[in-house]
């Protein structure tokens, strides 16, 4: 099994869709801070002091729009905290800090922002905050992976495979890479059907690999295509199979 894990330019650059107070939140891939997706930008008004920092920040205003963030991020803002933490990752600010930046993240994630539980989990993973330490990553990538973030789930679901962070636990793989295939993704589901077909986590169940492989397959996955075929030939001719 592959274990994908995220990288913090991923974690911190990259357009990740996360959820914040009912709303989309996406993390621009020109800048690295969090800003409304252009979907649900109906959530915040037109010219609120977040979008105007965003702004400022985005014309190469970074003292100004550290000051609204900052301002933002004291009255309970995560979004803000997090823009705040990335400025200071950056050295975009004169004193920037590593200790300040950990701080505004831990309390953006504490508040539930997916994008900053994946920043906390890859700090601790990549080692920046000190030392290489999955275990304490473990515990942000599995916030963000129960709030739906599929990448999240993926690799919380290859931590219990592989005994990363914490002790093995098939089981709780199965869990997580199921997640992740409910949600569509094609390689979680291909990792599921094979848990299934080889009783990893679970009894053998050829029923549901053929479901998970029919899943993958039909998003274009060659080599599920020839299991499902294979579990075809296990399964007695016309048998129905019904989703979990």
């Amino acid at each position: 099994m592959t274990h994908r894990r995220l990288s913090l330019v991923a974690t911190l650059g990259l357009a990740l869709l996360t959820v914040h107070a009912g709303h989309a939140v996406a993390a621009s891939a020109t800048d690295g801070i969090a800003a409304p997706s252009a979907s649900d930008r109906k959530g915040y008004a037109p010219q609120s002091p977040l979008l105007a920092a965003i702004l400022d920040y985005r014309a190469g205003q970074f003292e100004t729009a550290a000051r609204a963030f900052t301002t933002l991020a004291q009255a309970g803002e995560p979004v803000a905290m997090h823009n705040l933490a990335v400025m200071h990752l950056r050295n975009e600010l004169p004193g920037a800090s590593l200790a300040i930046a950990r701080s505004w993240l831990e309390k953006a994630a504490s508040a539930g922002f997916v994008t900053a539980q994946l920043a906390m989990s890859e700090l601790h993973e990549s080692g920046r905050l000190g030392r290489k330490d999955p275990a304490a990553a473990l515990p942000w990538l599995e916030a963000a992976a129960a709030s739906g973030h599929v990448d999240a789930q993926i690799n919380v679901g290859s931590a219990h495979y592989l005994g990363r962070g914490t002790a093995r636990d098939e089981r709780q793989a199965l869990h997580w890479y199921r997640e992740a295939a409910k949600a569509g993704d094609v390689g979680a589901q291909y990792l599921t059907a094979s848990m299934y077909e080889s009783g990893l986590g679970t009894e053998a169940d050829a029923r549901l690999a053929r479901y998970w492989y029919d899943r993958a397959a039909r998003q274009g996955d060659p080599v599920a295509r020839i299991k499902r075929a294979e579990m075809d030939q296990r399964l007695k001719s016309g048998a129905a199979v019904g989703e979990p």
